[in-house]
Formats: structure tokens, sequence, C-alpha cells
């Protein structure tokens, strides 16, 4: 059989944004680096999971619900949902859960973008927001940042008749940058009623405990019918395996996402850790306290190191190495330390860095300094 021939009749099925799409590329798995160099005792610094683990109210509650695994979830998440809105001042009617919050970003594209419109979102942006916009056939129009974040002003004027979403990350990933409340507020006013505003507000408690002029984009949501505003519980709340987020919008715009929504795509042991973890309040403040002293540590290296970083409101850190980044990755992998290259991002000469514990900040920071003196 002709391999190449069968490849391009295959091409030729796939819709063609989907066939100019790069898979995204997750944080290297560590068992993946032990298999590969047989290396122990490695330290994963790449996914900007919570190093403080998982609240033990949580642990408690998921082994609780165990007996009830051969149920089907709540299709409503009804108990999650009405905690979430007592927490946000909405109606349950306002709440869509996803699987991740990047599950709700595809919701909304599958569900109000069609091939003929066009998606907004900024350089250096997640990478996920032109996956969703392709996959669906639109055209993904890509604004210059500006000090490595978002040009609010730059993002208005790109809005045509074809704009259907624009997206927004707020602090964004990966490089951690910020838009105050005010200037957030007067940009989302601005934006036209025929375009949706995705604030992807994943690393919200964070920024809201790292940057003074912060402001989520919820404060907005009566006033602004056009709106969405994600969250997960991924970062702060070291749930990443449990793939469990969640957004804030309209009545009207929930009811169409819940439209397109697969049926049970939240399980019941996530439900059930969102709940507990929303509760256990000195969990979050003992995250966001390691997540202070270790954005510090990396500050203090970098000025060792002579290394320009760009500010962060998030728990990573995005830091210059002044040579190919993705070579320094790899060098780092060589010591057991799993960072981000980030070249995928239009950023070739930086290195992205989760923040971790003390002890795992101070030997990738060690680390950095051997290769970098090499």
């Amino acid at each position: 059989m002709n391999t190449t021939s069968q490849k391009t009749a295959i091409e030729e099925l796939a819709l063609p944004g989907v066939c100019g799409l790069r898979p995204y590329e997750p944080g290297k798995p560590v068992d993946e680096l032990e298999r590969e160099l047989g290396l122990t005792n490695i330290i994963k610094l790449a996914s900007n999971e919570n190093p403080l683990g998982v609240s033990q109210k949580v642990i408690a509650a998921i082994t609780a619900a165990l007996s009830e695994l051969s149920r089907y979830p709540d299709g409503n998440g009804f108990a999650l949902k009405q905690v979430l809105a007592d927490k946000h001042g909405v109606t349950t009617q306002q709440v869509t859960l996803g699987n991740g919050s990047n599950d709700i970003l595809e919701l909304l594209t599958r569900a109000f973008v069609s091939p003929d419109n066009e998606v907004v979102f900024s350089e250096h942006a997640f990478a996920v927001y032109p996956i969703v916009t392709q996959a669906v056939g639109a055209k993904a129009v890509v604004v210059p940042a500006t000090e490595w974040g978002n040009d609010l002003e730059a993002i208005l004027a790109a809005i045509t008749d074809k704009t259907r979403v624009v997206f927004v990350a707020n602090p964004n990933n990966p490089t951690g940058t910020c838009v105050a409340g005010d200037s957030l507020k007067s940009f989302i006013k601005r934006v036209p009623e025929h375009v949706l505003v995705v604030i992807d507000e994943a690393y919200f408690e964070y920024a809201q405990d790292l940057f003074p002029d912060y402001e989520s984009a919820e404060e907005y949501l009566a006033e602004s019918p056009n709106l969405i505003v994600t969250r997960t519980f991924s970062k702060a709340y070291g749930l990443a395996a449990l793939r469990m987020g969640y957004s804030l919008s309209s009545v009207e715009i929930a009811d169409f996402l819940n439209r397109v929504r697969q049926p049970f795509n939240v399980n019941s042991l996530a439900m059930t850790a969102a709940i507990t973890a929303l509760s256990d309040t000195q969990h979050l403040a003992d995250t966001l306290e390691m997540n202070k002293a270790g954005i510090e540590q990396y500050h203090q290296a970098c000025i060792e190191l002579g290394l320009e970083w760009i500010p962060t409101a998030a728990n990573f850190i995005s830091i210059n190495v002044k040579q190919n980044g993705r070579e320094v990755f790899e060098k780092l992998l060589q010591r057991g330390i799993i960072v981000r290259p980030v070249d995928n991002y239009g950023m070739p000469d930086f290195i992205r860095i989760t923040v971790g514990s003390k002890e795992e900040n101070q030997r990738c920071i060690e680390a950095l300094m051997e290769v970098l003196q090499t």
C-alpha cells in the first residue's frame, strides 16, 4: 500500500484549518524523562501545577465518593453550580461547567464561530486559542503584543464585521502579564455587541494576590451581555488531573454552550473535589504564600545571573536566558529539571518556569546557573 497517497487522501478529508495546526505541546511527563534518561529525583516545573498538591480535605472527600464510581455524574452539576453561583453572586443558569477551562473555550467556538468568522487574540497568547479557532475553520487574527502582554487598543482596532470572538488571558500565559482593572473595563465596554469577549482568568487567584490593580471581569457581567469569564481548578486549587473548569456569562450564552456540551463532560470526583477545594481557604492561602516566596526566589536568581524576566502575576515566570531557550530546556532535562520552552509562542530566547517548593526552586536555579555557565 502506498502510505504517501493514503496520507494525502486523509488530509483531503480533514478540515483545512486542522491541517494547518500543530498539536498542543504539554509539559514533558516525569515518567517519560525517567524512561529516556534513566534519571531519578526529577522535578517538573513545566505545567504550572500547584507544588503543595491537593488539599487533604479534598482527598478525604474524593475517598468518601469512591463507592459511587459506577454511577453517572450529575449531568447538570447542580451542587457545584450552586456553590459557584453563591460565590460569584450569579444564578446557576449563568454557570457552565467544563472538563477544564479549555473545554469551555472549545464550546464557545463550536457554538458561535463559523468558517466565515474571525477570532482575535494577542501574540504570545495561550496556545489553545489558535487550536479551537482553526479547528472550526475560522481565521485567527493575531495582534502584536505590547511589553509581552495584551495590547487592548490594538485588539479593538483588529475587530471587523467578521470578528465573532476575542480572547484575552488575564493574566496571560506564558508571559504572566496582567491588564489593570480600569483598562479592562474600558475595553469590554467598547467591544461591539456582535463580538463575544472571553476573559480567561485561569490564574485569577495568583493575580489577585500579586497584582494590586487586578480586577476580575466578573464585575462587569451584569452590564456586558457579550462577556464570558473562564476559570479553572487546575492551578491554585491543585486539581489539574481532574480537569475541572467553568465559565460565568449571561443566561443566554450559557444556554448555547450547554447545547453543544457533551453529556457528563465533568466527572463526579472532579465536582466533589471542586466543592471541597472552594471551602478550604487555608490551603489556598498557603498556596499563594508559597507562590509569592518562589517568585521572589527567581527574581533574586535573575539579578545574580544578570538575566531579564517578565514581571508575572501568575504561578510561573518567563526568563530571557539570552540564548536558544529550547537548548537550555534540553540541558536542564539532562539534570532532571523539566521547565517549558516557549519558542512555539514566539519567544525563542525564553524559558518558562513554574514556581515550585522552595527546595525545587533552589535546585532549578542551581541547575540553570550551571547550564548558563557552560
